[in-house]
């Protein structure tokens, strides 16, 4: 489409958004591709114990689409693009393939895998659910699902029925990015998680913020009295890690205590079932 006759551009049709509207079609195009060939992996990102970080208390997997040379592509990097589209359904159900079977080869492993709260009832995503429940019996307690704040927002009611069937399947779940969505309190009740994700802008820096501190404490009062484990997000510093540590935050997750990688240790070990 060309310019108007004064020379402007629409702003349907502005050279930004022709740039965006291609950049995205291109970013599809590559994780179809990527689907495909099953070029994807997960990324696994420890969470430890605050009071002790010693301790890992569960892992992240982070969706990652590998190229055709193999290297890793972070979730930031395409679910922006794909995460309204039926490629963003199967990204999802994925993940869960992929984080299921790192479950039952590694009994003693617990983990969080990411899903869009459009996933909910998806056909292709609740078979993969299904397979990895009966495929092992201890696999349902060990999982954690992950829902972004805004995400779960969309459609609160149908989340709350999801979570409180697959509950009772022993499955958790965290509310991901918490502080950066439009949470009504009154369905933070009604929803019920388990874990609650404090978002990175608020741990970023904040030693030496006292905004950040103060907004931090309040979200973790909000996860305590809802009786939610609290994780502070994106820690990269000892001195952050020790400022949440004493507003206390329950779990610390960030590059200060690992960086995601695809090839974890415990991976490595002998595959065993649960």
């Amino acid at each position: 489409m060309g310019a108007t006759g004064n020379g402007a551009w629409p702003e349907k049709a502005s050279p930004l958004a022709v740039a965006i509207s291609a950049a995205d079609s291109d970013t599809i195009n590559m994780v179809k591709m990527a689907l495909k060939e099953r070029r994807l992996a997960l990324a696994f990102q420890p969470v430890v114990m605050a009071s002790n970080p010693d301790r890992t208390g569960f892992h992240e997997g982070l969706m990652r689409v590998l190229d055709p040379t193999g290297r890793a592509i972070p979730a930031k990097d395409f679910m922006p693009a794909v995460e309204a589209h039926e490629i963003g359904r199967q990204i999802d159900a994925a993940a869960l393939a992929i984080g299921l079977r790192a479950l039952a080869d590694t009994p003693d492993l617990r983990l969080s895998v990411n899903m869009s709260a459009r996933s909910i009832g998806h056909p292709d995503w609740m078979r993969v659910l299904t397979k990895g429940l009966n495929a092992s019996p201890t696999v349902g307690e060990r999982l954690i699902l992950e829902i972004t704040e805004s995400s779960a927002m969309m459609v609160p009611e149908l989340v709350i029925r999801f979570m409180h069937d697959l509950s009772r399947k022993g499955i958790a779940f965290a509310i991901d990015d918490f502080g950066a969505g439009q949470t009504s309190f009154r369905y933070l009740r009604d929803f019920n998680f388990d874990m609650l994700k404090i978002d990175g802008q608020f741990t970023r820096g904040i030693a030496g913020d006292a905004d950040n501190r103060a907004l931090v404490q309040a979200l973790i009062m909000v996860g305590k009295h809802f009786q939610m484990l609290t994780v502070a997000e994106m820690v990269e510093t000892a001195d952050e890690a020790e400022c949440l540590r004493a507003l206390g935050v329950d779990c610390l997750q960030g590059f200060a205590f690992g960086a995601p990688t695809v090839k974890p240790a415990f991976l490595d070990q002998p595959r065993r079932r649960a």
